[in-house]
C-alpha cells in the first residue's frame, strides 16, 4: 500500500550562525568527525623547480610537449615543482607523476586544447561511474603519489562548440557494462565519440592535493579523484554554471578526503559523492569512505551536496559541517537508482545554512525516472532484494538552519528497502512541509 504523508511541523527552533567564506589557513586544522578519521598531511614535494617558459613554452603557442617534458625530467630527478608563470598557456592533456607538484603562479592561465588528438592516446578513466579507456582528464595522473596542483592561478577549459564537445558520448549506456574494457574504447577514430575529459582526474593516486586554483567553463565534472587515497581539496573556486554536466567536486570510490575552504558554482551537481554504477561498480567493490566537507560554500547548482546517483559498492563516514548554500536547486540529496546499486550510510551534516533552496532542502530519490531506468522507477511490483538493491540508513542533521526553500523534506523510498534511521536534532525551517514514501523511523529532536 502506497505510503504517502504530507506532514506539517515546526520543529526544534535553534540559532544557526550566518557562515560567510574565510580566508584559508595556511595550516590544516586537526579534521574532527563523528568517525575515526585519519589526519590528514600534504604531501612533501622536493626542492627543484622548474618553470614551463624555460622548459620551451611559448604563450600562444601548443606547449603540451614542453610541459609534459618538464614533468617527466623532474620526476626522474625525483620531484618537485613546475612553475606556471603568469600569461596565457594552452595545453592538451598533462599527466603528472608521482612527487610532481605543478603550481600556477598568480595571473598565471592555463588554457586547454578542444581538439580530441590533443588528448591522445586513450588512458584509463571512469565515465559515470564505469571504467573506460577515453581521453581521460585534462590533468591526470594514474597510479601515482604524491601530486599536487596548487598555486593561484586559472585552469580554462576549451570553448563548447570545440571537437572534443561534437563527439561526445551523450551519457552511459548499461549495456556498457555487459562489455569488456578492453571494448570500451572511445578514442573519436572514424568519426566516433569519446567519453568527455574531466578537468582535473588522478585515478589510482595517493597523498593528492588540489589547492588554490580557480578552474573556469568545464565541459564536464572539474575535479574527480576515483581510485585514490589521501586526498585534501582546499581553497579552490570552481565556476561551470550554466554549463550542462558539469559537477564541481566528486569523490569517487576513494577514501579519506578532506574538502574545505571551497566555493563551487556549478551547471550540475556541487560537492558529489560516489562509488561506481551498477554490476561494474559492485564488481569493482571501491566503496567510498572517510570524507569531510568543511567550511565551503555552494553557490549555485543542482544539487548543493549530493550523494550519488553512482553508488555501487556504498558510501559511508561522510561528515559535511559549515557549509553554506546560496541558491541551488536542492540543499542535501540523496539519489540511488535500481539498476546501479549501493548507497550510503553514517553521513552526518552539521551547522548547515541554507540561504536559499529552490526546490527541496533535503531530498531522497531512489528510483528515479522512467526515463532513464524504465520499469526500475515503478514503485510497484517490487522485486526481490539483490545486488543492486540500494539503501540509504543511518542519516543524521543537526543544527541546519533554512532560510527558504519549496519543501523542507521529499523522500521517496523503495517498498522492498525503505530509507531507515534519520534523526534531526535543532532544525530550524520557515517551510516544514515533507512528502514521504517508504520511509521507515525518522526521529526529531
Amino acid at each position: 500500500m502506497k505510503r504517502l504523508a504530507l506532514l506539517a511541523l515546526l520543529i526544534g527552533i535553534g540559532s544557526i550562525g550566518l557562515m560567510a567564506q574565510m580566508p584559508v589557513p595556511q595550516d590544516i586544522a586537526p579534521i574532527e568527525a563523528p568517525f575515526d578519521m585519519p589526519q590528514l598531511q600534504r604531501p612533501l614535494f622536493a626542492d627543484r623547480t622548474v618553470r614551463i617558459d624555460k622548459a620551451g613554452a611559448k604563450p600562444g603557442k601548443l606547449a603540451t610537449a614542453a610541459i609534459q617534458k618538464a614533468i617527466d625530467r623532474l620526476a626522474k630527478k625525483g620531484g618537485g615543482t613546475v612553475v606556471v608563470p603568469a600569461g596565457k598557456w594552452l595545453t592538451g592533456r598533462l599527466t603528472l607523476r608521482s612527487g610532481i607538484n605543478l603550481r600556477l603562479e598568480r595571473d598565471a592561465e592555463l588554457h586547454f586544447s578542444g581538439q580530441i588528438k590533443d588528448y591522445l592516446p586513450v588512458v584509463f578513466c571512469r565515465n559515470e561511474g564505469v571504467d573506460v579507456m577515453s581521453l581521460g582528464a585534462m590533468i591526470y595522473a594514474d597510479g601515482a603519489e604524491n601530486i599536487g596542483i596548487t598555486g593561484e592561478g586559472k585552469l580554462v577549459a576549451p570553448p563548447r562548440d570545440c571537437e572534443i564537445m561534437q563527439h561526445a558520448m551523450g551519457g552511459v549506456s548499461e549495456k556498457l557494462q555487459d562489455m569488456t574494457l578492453e571494448e570500451r574504447v572511445f578514442d573519436g577514430s572514424n568519426g566516433g565519440q569519446v567519453c568527455l575529459p574531466v578537468f582535473i582526474g588522478p585515478m589510482n593516486s595517493k597523498n593528492v592535493l588540489i589547492e588554490g586554483v580557480t578552474l573556469e567553463k568545464s565541459l564536464f565534472w572539474n575535479i574527480v579523484p576515483c581510485y585514490c587515497e589521501n586526498i585534501i581539496i582546499r581553497g579552490c573556486t570552481v565556476n561551470s554554471h550554466g554549463q550542462v554536466r558539469t559537477d564541481g567536486i566528486d569523490i569517487d570510490s576513494s577514501e579519506n578526503a578532506l574538502i574545505e575552504y571551497t566555493t563551487l558554482d556549478c551547471g550540475d551537481d556541487c560537492f558529489t559523492i560516489k562509488s561506481g554504477r551498477g554490476m561494474d561498480g559492485v564488481r569493482r567493490n571501491r566503496p567510498t569512505r572517510n570524507v569531510v566537507v568543511r567550511n565551503c560554500l555552494a553557490k549555485r547548482g543542482v544539487g548543493a551536496m549530493t550523494f550519488g546517483s553512482e553508488t555501487a559498492a556504498g558510501i559511508e563516514n561522510v561528515y559535511t559541517c559549515d557549509l553554506m548554500v546560496e541558491g541551488a536547486k536542492r540543499g542535501l540529496y540523496f539519489k540511488t537508482r535500481r539498476p546501479r546499486g549501493g548507497g550510503g550510510k553514517n553521513l552526518f551534516f552539521e551547522r548547515i545554512h541554507m540561504k536559499r533552496v529552490q526546490q527541496y532542502a533535503i531530498q531522497f530519490d531512489m528510483l528515479g525516472s522512467a526515463a532513464h531506468v524504465g520499469a526500475a522507477a515503478s514503485r510497484h511490483p517490487a522485486p526481490a532484494i539483490n545486488a543492486l538493491t540500494p539503501y540509504y540508513h543511518d542519516i543524521h542533521f543537526k543544527d541546519i538552519q533554512i532560510d527558504q526553500c519549496g519543501m523542507f523534506v521529499q523522500a521517496q523510498g523503495l517498498p522492498e528497502r525503505p530509507i531507515e534511521n534519520i534523526t534531526f536534532e535543532n532544525v530550524k525551517t520557515p517551510n516544514s512541509l515533507m512528502s514521504l514514501q517508504d520511509v521507515g523511523t525518522m526521529t526529531f529532536k
